[in-house]
């Protein structure tokens, strides 16, 4: 039978580009012909265009092989499909949070209980280990926890329900060799979170109320536990004193370990991008429980501390505070305080407080800005929320950590402070023109991520107890802590509806080539850090509060919900991949197929 004619490749190319993918994927097992130009480089870069709406300026991801692999990486490789729930939370899921080496995963929830789960069973599916409930130490709920560098302890932070209902937080230490507690440590307010500096330190912070809408917050770095150096080494010691206006607050610390600026994972500045192509290719025992919060106690500390600040305040010129009430604190003390204090008191406490701020405060740290004379240096650098024109958070501070502040050896109080340096000053500070709900760094900590509900643009405050009101959209603002400057490639898919004084923290997280974030909308959502695309939806019941990537694999993602579930996804690629190693190999039987070669050849007439 003789073959028809052959169209040309050019008029087939011109076919190709007229069809969808998939349309494309199945001509090309017609013919080789067909199968050639199916994978030609020219129209899978069109395809990948028009098909996921990306502007033309956006180049390739620089480690993508072709565009057709590029294409199939987008399409294949995001952990989209919902493969398990596990409902073993009675309450709200509220944070979720994986070990460093991917094997283990934590969940904290409403119910009060922190939980570990095994990821690592032969038969793919997640598993709960342990579950610990921290009612028995009179908290509301747990909200937060992170794994140490060596994934050998967990820190939990939550809700302490002291006396008449104060709204003070606390941070638990828990060994993951015998989920014992090893220490608990005051956090004030509570959505300071908390988080590790090293393996064996972790920062936390507590508040004083100096003014009625003026505070300083000291930032504590704690030790994990009690050793048998603890006679020689402080238990904890003051980093920084910080002071707030405006009834803001220091909120949700971080730490970043800013060691790899020169060789990051993803490089999200395009101009950089292609002068690193061109540089390239120039040149080829029972632990002891120690209790920080209830040491001695608890409510003389308080008043020490809360004196301590005053004196300074009263040193510096500052009006004398009204005292709040003992059970008081956040924005239940500036609402007592307004009751009884005019407006005109206020701005003049402000503007008192902003003078003798710039007075009495340590200039800020200028090698965060300017380049060292030894080159790049490794960096760590505290980031956390805060504002100066009201309550709500609405800027990310910056202050940096010198290796000789990373233990508690020394003073306990930290170096002496002369009377003219009472404050630290922020290093550097980003407004971010709205009201932050969550943060998420990049694993090679080059990026912030950073979920916020904008303000009308040009709005004015005048009352700081009246900020603006914040958009439904969440918009999330990528921040280069290498230039310290915000990126203009912000991302929006996702959707929130709380009004200001309600508003809640959805945490998100970061893997090598995604970003992920919860929403008050029902869904989570997945970004490529790329091509700053939206690829995905996840759905649940409720509000998803937060979703993990796994650090050993960015193919599996975890999202937690007010549903009170968390689902696990999955890429399709992995689910294939999964299913195939599943099934029972095929038998090889190797006598009838020689058997069969045999009975062929005697009828060709072979021997």
């Amino acid at each position: 039978m003789e073959c028809g004619p052959v169209l040309p490749d050019s008029l087939v190319l011109e076919i190709f580009l007229r069809l969808p993918h998939d349309a494309v994927l199945r001509a090309g097992l017609t013919c080789r012909q067909w199968l050639a130009v199916s994978r030609d480089e020219f129209l899978w870069r069109e395809l990948f265009y028009s098909y996921y709406r990306i502007p033309r300026l956006v180049p390739r991801h620089p480690a993508a092989v072709s565009w057709y692999r590029e294409f199939k990486r987008l399409f294949d490789c995001i952990p989209c499909v919902e493969v398990q729930t596990l409902r073993e939370h009675t309450d709200q899921v509220l944070h979720l949070a994986f070990s460093h080496r991917g094997h283990r995963f934590s969940s904290c929830s409403k119910d009060c209980t922190v939980k570990l789960w095994d990821t690592e069973r032969p038969d793919g599916n997640i598993s709960l280990v342990h579950s610990s409930s921290m009612r028995q130490f009179n908290w509301g709920y747990t909200q937060f926890s992170q794994f140490n560098a060596d994934d050998s302890l967990l820190l939990v932070s939550g809700v302490y329900l002291g006396p008449h209902h104060s709204s003070s937080g606390e941070i638990a230490v828990i060994s993951l060799e015998n989920y014992t507690l090893l220490s608990r440590v005051r956090n004030k307010p509570y959505d300071v979170f908390g988080c590790w500096l090293n393996e064996t330190h972790l920062i936390s912070g507590n508040l004083h109320w100096i003014g009625n809408m003026t505070s300083c917050s000291v930032l504590w770095l704690n030790k994990a536990f009690q050793d048998i150096e603890s006679e020689n080494v402080n238990v904890v010691k003051c980093l920084f004193k910080i002071q707030n206006i405006n009834a803001s607050t220091i909120r949700t610390v971080m730490v970043a370990h800013c060691r790899r600026h020169d060789n990051p994972d993803l490089l999200l500045d395009y101009e950089a991008q292609s002068q690193a192509r061109r540089q390239k290719g120039q040149h080829h025992h029972q632990p002891l429980l120690f209790d920080l919060a209830t040491s001695g106690s608890e409510e003389e500390e308080e008043q020490e501390e809360e004196e301590e600040c005053q004196r300074g305040a009263r040193s510096h010129g500052l009006p004398s505070p009204r005292l709040p009430q003992p059970t008081m604190s956040g924005l239940e003390h500036v609402i007592h305080s307004r009751k009884n204090v005019g407006q005109k008191e206020l701005e003049i406490e402000t503007q008192v407080a902003q003078l003798m701020g710039r007075a009495y405060t340590k200039p800020p740290d200028p090698s965060l800005t300017e380049p060292s004379e030894s080159g790049e240096e490794d960096k760590t650098y505290l980031l956390f929320t805060t504002g100066s024109l009201t309550y709500s958070p609405h800027q990310i501070g910056i202050k940096r950590i010198r290796p000789e502040q990373m233990t508690t050896s020394g003073p306990v109080l930290g170096e002496e402070r002369s009377s003219d340096e009472f404050f630290d000053s922020l290093d550097h500070v980003i407004d971010i023109h709205g009201h932050i709900i969550g943060m998420g760094l990049s694993p090679d900590h080059r990026y912030l991520y950073v979920n916020s509900r904008a303000w009308p643009a040009g709005c004015v405050i005048s009352d700081p107890m009246s900020p603006p009101p914040i958009a439904e959209e969440i918009d999330l603002h990528v921040i280069d802590l290498k230039s310290l400057r915000e990126e203009r490639r912000s991302l929006r898919a996702h959707r929130a509806f709380t009004p200001n004084d309600e508003c809640f923290f959805i945490f998100l997280d970061v893997s090598r080539d995604f970003v992920a974030s919860g929403a008050e909308d029902k869904h989570g959502y997945i970004w490529d850090r790329h091509y700053n695309i939206c690829l995905a939806r996840l759905a649940h019941d409720d509000v998803v509060n937060s979703v993990a990537f796994s650090p050993a694999d960015q193919e599996l993602l975890l999202s937690a919900s007010d549903d009170s579930t968390i689902k696990v996804w999955r890429s399709p690629r992995m689910i294939r991949l999964a299913q195939a190693s599943a099934r029972p190999p095929r038998p090889r039987s190797l006598l009838p197929s020689w058997l069969s070669r045999s009975k062929n050849s005697c009828i060709n007439g072979k021997p």
